[in-house]
């Protein structure tokens, strides 16, 4: 291929980018003396045009049959605007080359077409040359040119010259002010392309149809509400507004909006709707999750007799998808197959996403291998994401290789769809090939690495220096950091990250409370923290949502809460899975266990979905209420009627339901008959019900095996010893405490704390450093006086320590719940409720204690200790006293 130029000299960079843009029209670039001097487009070896003998019958056979060659100018121009009209670009570059070859005069109305021809090709340089041509030939003060050349160069991504050649034209159309709106509009410069419509009102142009379709277009992708609706009154005033193509526009940008019921009322005032109207529609209601009614409306479409085509059944096919409409998807098949459709790829595409999300991944595959060799790195990772979504993990990652040898590149949605396919891969390596392929910084792959290393755990350093490499952290990326620090339990942090990126100008969707929440229920959170977030979600407008709500029930039940939870739970429009589960849990951790047992009988009334989690939840109910016959027959219906395979969370439920009813050998038999190996949590569960139940002989067995499990942990020294202790066998005792001390293991303390103002006080065993101390002890000192009134003893059996019985006493009076009660009796408002916590599990003589001073006092105090809640008001405890 050979380039020449007469009048105007280009960089070899230039040349080189002309002829590679060329490449796929099979053309080159000649020059001849012509009528006027310009860099002209030929092939020597082409079948179609012999530039060199100038002939240009070969050009098209419909151009050799035009009599009269010579003067028939406007017949030449006619059938290139035929092939311009018809997107047919490349022989209308073609043809324009045969008739400048063939020394035939070219006017304004010929170079306007052939200038957008480039700019449909995105033709640069081309542009430019022909650009030059038009000023040479004295074309450009024509409003036609000039408005081509505005489109070229808006098209082709020049804005500065798109722009320079506007402000020069001495005439201005309203086409040629559309022109520059629209090519604002696609290069994302909304404001611009605002600005130059009121300009163009300003200077008396009237806009048409096609501007405002143009200006509501972009709007729509800015989401600016308010001028896209005075601008729809403007419509109205230009009486415009029966227009097709406006009305097109206003029920695309209403659409987009989320205001649908303003695009139903624009569709439905329009006089004449063509198929782009009924497409944009149906558009609207799927991307508003209206699926059904845009079903309805797609089955009213073709009794109107309006022509299916590629967009329709794009979105069609999109919708069945969603609603997972196996048959409906099977006939739209045959129907594309039909009419044509089916050898486009992005139809094709759609097709297989929509078999994927209907679990067909047979009938998805077999259309992917009919793509072979058209195959692009969508269709490639809607088949990996197919897989993903149908639990085919390892063949994702098969695909995901057979696609790296095939030599196909992934991009970044292939990545941050791959990377949900662990543990089948490796973070670590996916790390490095996104780093290898410079998309560690896009948010989509950032994001799911962020989720990747969390997911692992013991991976959260590595988690949060991904999320500082993000270049532009979108919410979704802020959430996810949300949500790594809700899984550690690290409330701190995930509180200081929502603060950062409302600081920074993001405003949180309803995922965001929904992590934000989740780490709110953390143990250690406050629980006016909680309330604190739920008001923003109402602030917000997402309390109702149902990921919001659900967590804000498992916060309330978490933090002690249980009636607000209950309160969150019936407002509810709709309940998925987990809000049943947390209010059945959390039911059975406050010690409602019929409650709970209530709520698992209405989901199997609505025979609603329920999985490992819900019998988890029920079990526990029976345990916490000594429901024994119950929790046997809800595991056997757990197995027989649901075909859930109990795991060892199950198990652990049944040990803990017999050991803590006293049934200790029936527990021991249900643990040597698990197919698992117990584990910590079941001999732990073993070795505490023999320290209440004083089974010395199978605590000891439970003690061996939970040292052999965990040598390090203190829990199991301590229960033992105090078995050892309760028993009066004080040489076994001392030799668990000396075994603790040669193997370094450490007691842990006791202590408990109570948030009063949103600040944390804690407290330990004999405390006296709080400021308050000396009002605390004595407001203890009453309350014992007080409670011996109401018949209060101290059990000193609680006291596991060799000393006198007077110490005893001081001792138990002096425990680290008490001391934190007691600060929370002075420190409140009096009838108000106190919520203290205890990392270790609460003694019977506190417990007898407190009942007692929530009668004293009229005040309800709910502890959560290590096992459950306990909510005491009247002088009684919500557990019965069975814990």
């Amino acid at each position: 291929m050979i380039l020449r130029f007469i009048s105007r000299t280009f960089t070899h960079t230039q040349t080189r980018d002309n002829l590679t843009a060329l490449q796929p029209f099979n053309l080159s670039i000649s020059s001849h003396f012509l009528s006027q001097s310009q860099a002209i487009l030929f092939d020597p070896k082409s079948n179609c045009i012999d530039f060199e003998s100038n002939c240009i019958s070969q050009a098209d056979p419909l151009f050799d049959k035009i009599p009269k060659r010579d003067i028939l100018e406007y017949d030449y121009n006619h059938l290139l605007f035929l092939y311009s009209r018809e997107n047919r670009n490349v022989e209308a570059l073609k043809y324009f080359v045969g008739l400048r070859l063939s020394r035939l005069p070219a006017d304004g109305s010929c170079f306007s077409c052939v200038l957008k021809v480039c700019g449909c090709l995105l033709y640069p340089i081309m542009g430019q040359q022909l650009h030059c041509t038009c000023i040479k030939s004295g074309f450009e003060v024509d409003v036609s040119v000039g408005t081509s050349l505005v489109d070229m160069y808006m098209k082709t991504k020049n804005i500065n010259d798109g722009s320079k050649v506007f402000d020069g034209m001495t005439t201005k159309s309203v086409v040629s002010w559309t022109s520059l709106i629209a090519g604002y509009k696609q290069n994302g410069l909304v404001e611009q392309a605002w600005k130059h419509f009121f300009q163009m009102l300003t200077e008396g142009i009237k806009p048409n149809g096609l501007t405002f379709s143009t200006v509501f277009g972009s709007l729509a992708s800015a989401d600016m509400v308010e001028k896209g609706i005075q601008l729809h009154a403007l419509v109205i005033k230009t009486g415009l507004e029966s227009t097709t193509s406006v009305g097109n526009s206003l029920v695309n940008m209403y659409s987009k909006w989320g205001m649908i019921n303003c695009a139903i009322a624009v569709f439905d005032d329009m006089e004449i709707k063509n198929a782009v109207s009924w497409n944009g529609m149906i558009a609207g209601f799927v991307t508003n999750g209206l699926d059904l009614k845009a079903l309805k409306l797609f089955y009213y479409m073709r009794i109107q007799g309006i022509q299916l085509t590629q967009m329709t059944f794009g979105t069609v096919i999109r919708l069945c998808g969603n609603l997972k409409e196996l048959g409906f998807s099977k006939q739209l098949h045959c129907r594309i197959l039909k009419d044509g459709f089916i050898f486009e790829h992005d139809i094709r595409t759609g097709l297989m996403v929509a078999y994927n999300k209907c679990g067909e991944m047979d009938d998805a595959f077999k259309l992917f291998t009919t793509m072979k060799g058209f195959q692009n790195i969508i269709s490639w990772t809607a088949m990996i994401s197919g897989y993903l979504q149908n639990g085919g993990k390892q063949k994702a990652v098969d695909l995901f290789r057979q696609m790296g040898r095939e030599g196909i590149c992934p991009n970044d949605f292939t990545y941050s769809t791959l990377l949900t396919a662990i543990p089948f891969i490796s973070p670590f390596q996916i790390h490095a090939q996104v780093v290898k392929t410079n998309l560690e910084n896009f948010p989509s792959v950032g994001t799911a690495l962020l989720d990747a290393y969390v997911k692992i755990g013991n991976s959260f350093e590595a988690a949060s220096k991904v999320f500082e490499r993000i270049d532009e952290k979108d919410i979704v990326a802020w959430s996810a950091m949300l949500g790594g620090y809700a899984q550690i339990g690290d409330t701190e942090e995930a509180l200081k990250v929502f603060l950062q990126l409302a600081k920074e100008g993001f405003s949180p969707n309803e995922f965001t409370f929904c992590s934000v929440i989740n780490a709110s229920a953390g143990p250690v959170a406050s629980v006016e923290q909680g309330k604190q977030l739920h008001a923003t979600s109402i602030k917000y407008g997402f309390s109702r949502s149902l990921c919001v709500s659900s967590a804000l029930v498992t916060m309330y039940a978490k933090r002690g809460n249980i009636e607000s939870a209950n309160e969150v739970f019936e407002r509810q429009r709709e309940r998925d899975l987990v809000s049943w589960n947390s209010m059945i849990s959390g039911y059975a951790q406050h010690g409602f266990g019929r409650k709970a047992l209530t709520i698992f009988e209405e989901m199997r009334r609505r025979k609603m979905e329920m999985d490992g989690v819900t019998f988890i939840g029920v079990i526990s109910a029976c345990t916490h209420a000594g429901l024994v016959n119950e929790g046997e027959n809800y595991f056997e219906m757990m197995v027989k009627d649901y075909h859930i395979y109990p795991k060892m969370e199950h198990y652990s439920c049944m040990v803990d339901l017999y050991s803590r009813a006293g049934m200790l050998e029936k527990a021991k038999t249900l643990i040597n008959k698990m197919p698992y190996e117990a584990d910590g949590n079941i001999w732990r569960t073993l070795l505490s019900a023999c320290r209440f139940h004083l089974n010395l002989e199978l605590g000891k067995l439970a003690g061996e095996k939970l040292m052999l499990l965990d040598p390090h942990d203190s829990a199991t020294y301590v229960l033992l010893s105090n078995i050892y202790a309760v028993a009066g066998n004080w040489q076994e005792r001392a030799r668990v405490r000396k075994l603790m001390r040669e193997r370094k293991v450490k007691k842990e303390a006791g202590y408990s704390w109570i948030d009063v103002k949103n600040k944390t006080h804690s407290f330990l065993a004999g405390d006296i450093s709080h400021p308050l101390s000396s009002k605390i002890y004595e407001k203890l000192e009453v309350l014992h006086t007080k409670a011996k009134d109401e018949g209060y003893e101290p059990d000193s059996s609680y006291v596991l320590q060799h000393v006198e019985e007077e110490q005893k006493e001081v001792i138990l009076s002096q425990h680290s719940e008490r001391l934190a009660i007691a600060f929370g009796l002075i420190a409140t408002v009096s009838g108000s409720s106190i919520q203290i916590v205890k990392n270790l599990r609460i003694c019977g003589d506190c417990h007898t204690f407190i009942k007692l001073t929530s009668k004293i006092e009229g005040r309800e105090i709910v502890v959560r200790d290590s096992n459950r809640f306990h909510h005491f008001k009247d002088g009684f405890c919500s557990c019965g006293d069975y814990w």
